[in-house]
Parts: structure tokens; sequence; C-alpha cells
């Protein structure tokens, strides 16, 4: 059979992937849970560590020529160990729900009692909603946050988890823009008698370049993906305490998966011997600064913020007193050369798919290196985009100016159009 190149194999695909080029490259994605990976993680996803097929743990595969593959997983796991100052890590997760999952298997039988942050509240499906199989497969008690300020309820946390007995509490979030509390977290667990996980999904990246306080210490399992602000592969890991260790391992394989993505765990190699760099660390804090600009940005401008801003690297605006759906608001974004993400906001009246709120993130904007004057822009940008939804001039003609914008900051990894 030919080996031909793509163009040649398959010119619909190849132009597929040339016109997702041009649209990163062209735009200002804002969606939190995506970045720009590194030329050389996409380098190693797209290499023939593809090819090699590797149940099992490094020094005990179920398959032979495992030599190098061996020592990429080793490197992985003694990077992110380093890194982030755990006892173990696991790299195999084919992304952060199944890491998740693999977290119920090892310390829940089905039924059992867990908490998580609601969905509504800004938590994860995985972490006890009631359409994903965390909420249909266990007992699942759900935390949320105040009416008047949007931040974690802990009274609430506390008492449900007095009342509830959890085996398992989740700390993290997919749309909560301030710190998470770990310290708090971890003393309602020891007083309930629960393990404490911590998602960090989101904030890895800002943790690994400490612009987001650690749960390390706190919480003795912890759960992520790779990418987001870790700038990695599509992928997940899961950090934990030595008592732990044997029950995670086992649950990822063969509890729940088979040969690990080996590309993938080069890619995850790769992101964390750089995030260990001054540079990163540097990136990390530049993030968080150009939320919190962005954010003020967005105020001035009369708009409303969930918790009233930042400290990390997401922003939740609530359109509410804009009367403005927030599918219609990303919809007219996207158009004037602005992705991001409709999105629910704490009690939110609408429906969760035509919510009122509009999620943005600064990870993938910040790794072109745009700074605080850009935001500003973007911040005004948005504002105009959001006040008349329906005037396609002027979205064209922030369409124009944020292409020329982008221009002046090539996006890393992706050839210049």
């Amino acid at each position: 059979m030919a080996d031909l190149p793509l163009i040649e194999a398959d010119p619909e695909i190849a132009q597929c992937i040339a016109d997702e080029e041009k649209r990163q490259h062209d735009k200002l994605r804002l969606i939190p849970s995506e970045n720009y990976a590194s030329r050389a993680v996409m380098e190693a996803c797209g290499s023939v560590l593809n090819n090699k097929y590797s149940e099992g743990y490094a020094g005990r595969r179920y398959y032979e020529g495992q030599q190098n593959i061996d020592t990429v997983e080793r490197l992985a796991i003694e990077r992110l160990k380093s890194l982030f100052g755990v006892d173990h890590a696991n790299v195999q997760p084919y992304s952060g729900s199944p890491a998740n999952l693999a977290i119920y298997l090892a310390f829940c039988n089905a039924g059992d009692t867990i908490m998580g942050m609601g969905l509504p509240s800004g938590g994860h499906l995985t972490h006890g909603w009631k359409v994903s199989i965390s909420g249909k497969y266990f007992n699942a008690i759900q935390y949320g946050v105040h009416r008047d300020d949007h931040l974690i309820d802990f009274d609430q946390v506390a008492s449900l988890a007095r009342e509830h007995k959890p085996k398992l509490i989740f700390c993290g979030a997919t749309a909560y823009p301030r710190v998470i509390d770990f310290p708090k977290f971890a003393e309602i667990a020891k007083e309930v008698g629960a393990i404490l996980v911590a998602d960090i999904a989101h904030i890895a990246g800002l943790v690994a370049g400490g612009a987001h306080p650690s749960p390390v210490g706190h919480a003795p399992v912890i759960s992520s993906t790779t990418h987001k602000t870790f700038r990695g592969p599509r992928g997940g890991m899961l950090l934990c305490d030595d008592a732990h260790k044997k029950a995670i391992d086992r649950a990822v394989f063969p509890g729940l998966q088979g040969g690990p993505h080996n590309g993938t765990t080069a890619g995850i190699a790769i992101a964390a011997k750089l995030a260990s760099t001054n540079e990163f660390k540097a990136y990390a804090h530049a993030i968080v600064d150009n939320c919190r600009v962005l954010a003020e940005t967005l105020l001035s401008r009369g708009l409303d913020l969930v918790t009233g801003g930042t400290d990390n690297h997401l922003i939740l605006i609530d359109l509410t007193r804009k009367e403005v759906p927030g599918k219609v608001a990303a919809q007219a974004l996207d158009r004037a050369g602005i992705v991001a993400n409709y999105n629910s906001v704490p009690f939110d009246t609408r429906k969760p798919f035509d919510p009122s709120g509009v999620r943005l993130g600064t990870a993938a904007i910040t790794s072109r290196g745009m700074g605080s004057d850009e935001m500003k822009r973007l911040g005004n940008w948005m504002a105009d985009v959001i006040e008349d939804v329906e005037n396609e001039a002027a979205m064209s003609r922030i369409a124009g100016e944020v292409k020329d914008l982008c221009d002046q900051f090539p996006a890393p990894g992706i050839p210049v159009h």
C-alpha cells in the first residue's frame, strides 16, 4: 500500500486541518479549556510512539519491545513527581473524565456516597452530576455557592458532609473564577473520614507555575487533564500519596483501560519538563495577570462577572441584566473573531443549552505573548459586540482588527498563514 503524504492520501482531511490552523491563528481563542500545545508536544504526539501497544506499566508490560516506551513513561512520571512534589504519578488516563472515573473505581462501590460541586455552580459533570455516570452509579451529593457572592458555601459543604458521610469529596471546578481553598476542604474531609480529591484540570499549569496554591499536602489524590493551562497534549494524569498508589494504578489498568497512548505520554513528559522552567512560571503568572486586566475592562464596560472578578485564568460573564442569551452572545463573538463558550451561571433561570453566561479564559492568548494592552482591547471589543449582537457590520470590522492583532502574535506550533 502506497505510503503517501496526507495531502495526497486524503485531501479532504488535509484541507480541514489547514482550515483549522488558519482559524486557530486568525481568532482570539478564549475557551478556558483550550490552549496551544508547544511544537515539541505536537511532534511527540504525532510520532512513531503511536505505533506501539503497551498494556501494563513500565517494567511490567504484557507485550515485548517496550524498551523505549518504558523510558518515556518513567520520564513522564518522575518529572511530574518532581514538578508537583508528589509521591506517585500515573500518566495513562486517556483524559480527565476517565481519570476521575478511575478514582471512583479505586475507592468506591456502586451506590456509595460521594460529594462534589454541582454543575450549575461551576463543578464538572464527573463530580457527581446526575447525567454523568458519576451521578448514576453513586449516591451523589452536590454542594454549591452562595447566592449573593457566588463563592463556595463552605457551611453547606461541611453540613452536607456531616449528614451524608461521603467516601470521597471532590474539590475543583470547571467554571469557578476564584482560588480553591484546599486547606478548608481538607479540614472538612478529615472530620468526616472522606478521601479528598482535588481536580485541578483547569489550573494544573497555574499550580505548577506557582500562580495558584497547590493541593499537595491537603488532598491525597489529585486528578487533572494535561492540556488547558498545562499546555500539554489532550490526556489525563493522576497524582497521589504512596498510600493510594496501588489502588490508583490498578483502577487505571486493568480496571478501566488497555494500552496507554504512548505519543500522549511523551507529550506529557515534555510538558512537565517545560513547566519546570522559569519561563513557564512567568507564563503562569501572566495568565492570571491578563485575566484580571480583562475582567477589570469588562467590569468597566458594565458587564456583570460571577464572583465580581477572577483570581485565576477564567472569567464567567453573567448576561442576565443585559437580557442577551449566552449562546447568542458567544455566537456573535465568534463572528467577530473572539471564541468563547456559552455557559450556565449560578442560579441560572435559563436552560443549560441556552444559558445566561459566557465563559472565557486567558491561557491560549497568553501563550501567544499577549499582555495587558491587548487584554484592554479585547475587553472593549467584547463589550461592543455584546451591546449590539445584531450589528454584523461592527462584528466584521472587529474580526478584521482581531486578525491584524493575531498577525502580530503568531500562535505556537502553527504555521503562519
